[in-house]
Order: structure tokens, then C-alpha cells, then sequence
């Protein structure tokens, strides 16, 4: 994704790898809330915007952010961001810019996800194979510990970058974290690019 700069967040005295992060919400309940965000028949800007503090909060992440993308023209743009804390750096764009050049060189996850390959789950930067990941980009660009590289793709082709995001230690991402971003992501990469095609191919 496009790098931004944020700054180090990290709360001390909390060391070690962590399956819940920030207590998220019990799994029982956890679709019935996502699927009345994704299944209520509102515009994609609507559901971006309830999905990003609603998925925050269940997966007890610090930041939620959509990165989306013209697949034909290259231009990309972070539109909705949550953040659990002011303390968080932020990730957005005003505007539609031109992904760089180098951008697949640099981030081995952005590399995966324009070949479509499966989302990637990192329990953490730090010590991530480094095929997988570059933890000086990570470190530089986004500042985060663990995170979820959850990819929309349609017909070969890369629309968009879902990823929630933990900042102060690694995160173990349980099976239950996993099948809840596989449904999200299912749900929201048409409305993805329904949003890209009227927003940058119209």
C-alpha cells in the first residue's frame, strides 16, 4: 500500500504475543453484527464506514483501514481509517494518487496481494520471514507490530487491501479472526469495486 509516516505507538509493560490483543467480542455474536453493516442494503461508503471501527473492535486492533485501487489505471486511494486512539498514527488519502513504482519491490505483501494470492496474516513484523515481509518499510511507513493483509480481488485482478492492525506487540491471529476476515472480505470486494469504478473509471 502507499506508505504514509506515522509515528511509534506502543504501550509499555505489555510484552509478548497476545491471541486477543484488546479483548475482542465474543465470536457468537460476532456475524450477527458484521452482517447487519454488510448485509443492509447501503451504499459501499456507508458500509466502509460502519465496517472499519466495527471490525476494529471485534478483532481488538488498534487501526482499521481500506486501502483501494483502479487495477487499470494504478491509482489508489486510503478512504476510510479507524483508530482506537488519537494516539494511533493515521492512514489516509485525500485524494487518488499513482502508486509507485517501486512499491512491489519494496513491500513483499503489497507484491502478494497484485498477484492475488491468498490474504496474509503477519503475527509479527519483527521476526516475519522476509520474503513475506520488509519490517524497515512496515516500521517506516506504518509503525504497526501484527496485522491482517486481507486482499479483494475479482477475476485475477487486485481492487483493494483490508487491514486491521495491532501496534504494541505480536498478535497469535486465531482461526476464528481468520474466517471472520475470509466473510468480510467475500462481502465487501463488490462493493469495492463498485466503489473504485465510480469513483476513478467513471
Amino acid at each position: 500500500m502507499l506508505p504514509s509516516s506515522p509515528s511509534p505507538f506502543s504501550q509499555p509493560g505489555r510484552k509478548g504475543a497476545d491471541s486477543g490483543a484488546i479483548a475482542p467480542s465474543q465470536s457468537g455474536s460476532r456475524f450477527d453484527r458484521l452482517n447487519k453493516v454488510l448485509q443492509g442494503n447501503q451504499s459501499p461508503d456507508e458500509v466502509f464506514a460502519a465496517l472499519m471501527p466495527l471490525l476494529g473492535e471485534l478483532l481488538g486492533c488498534h487501526r482499521c483501514f481500506l486501502y483501494l485501487r483502479s487495477p487499470d489505471t494504478g491509482l489508489g486511494r486510503v478512504p476510510f481509517c479507524w483508530r482506537r486512539t488519537k494516539d494511533v498514527p493515521e492512514v489516509y488519502d485525500a485524494d487518488w494518487k499513482a502508486e509507485p513504482s517501486s512499491l512491489a519491490a519494496e513491500d513483499p505483501l503489497f507484491a502478494a496481494a497484485l498477484r492475488t494470492a491468498p490474504s496474509i496474516f503477519v503475527e509479527d513484523v519483527q521476526s516475519a520471514p522476509p520474503h513475506l515481509v520488509n519490517p524497515d518499510f512496515e516500521r517506516e511507513n506504518f509503525g504497526h507490530r501484527a496485522l491482517v493483509h486481507a486482499h479483494l480481488c475479482r477475476d485475477g485482478q487486485l481492487w483493494g487491501v483490508l487491514q486491521p492492525c495491532v501496534f504494541d506487540r505480536p498478535r497469535i491471529w486465531k482461526e476464528g479472526d481468520r474466517y471472520l476476515i475470509s466473510h468480510v472480505v467475500e462481502q465487501i470486494t463488490p462493493l469495492a469495486i463498485q466503489y473504485v469504478t465510480r469513483e476513478v473509471e467513471s
